[in-house]
């Protein structure tokens, strides 16, 4: 059974904007640090944001600051990726992974995530 399980992807036009969401499946993750991360065609998974699971700490990469919101319902056990002024360099297989170390701080590494979903698409037209 996939822990996570993400949805909300899409096509979507140059300058447009998808709200992407990432649920818990099976298990909670509401004391979990989450991240989102990307993989484009050729290339290896890039980290794009993550929450902590306690406060709401969040955290970006450079490339997502200022257009990307990450955000979290604890309630529904539900991660959010709201994506605004979108590229075609956008263009990717968008994960969300959880650490199962509730003690670290949200981290930009692959490695430190335990458990993933299987992704979902966005492609961002010109």
């Amino acid at each position: 059974q996939v822990p996570l399980v993400e949805s909300g992807g899409g096509l979507v036009q140059s300058g447009g904007s998808l709200r992407l969401s990432c649920a818990a499946s099976g298990r909670t993750f509401s004391s979990s640090s989450m991240g989102w991360f990307r993989q484009a065609p050729g290339k290896e998974r890039a980290f794009v944001a993550a929450i902590s699971g306690i406060g709401g700490n969040t955290y970006y990469a450079d490339s997502a600051k200022g257009r990307f919101t990450i955000s979290r319902d604890s309630a529904k056990d539900v991660v959010y990726l709201q994506m605004t002024s979108l590229k075609p360099e956008d263009t990717a297989v968008y994960f969300c992974a959880a650490d199962g170390d509730s003690s670290r701080y949200p981290s930009r590494y692959v490695s430190h995530y335990d458990y993933w979903g299987q992704g979902t698409q966005v492609t961002v037209s010109s």
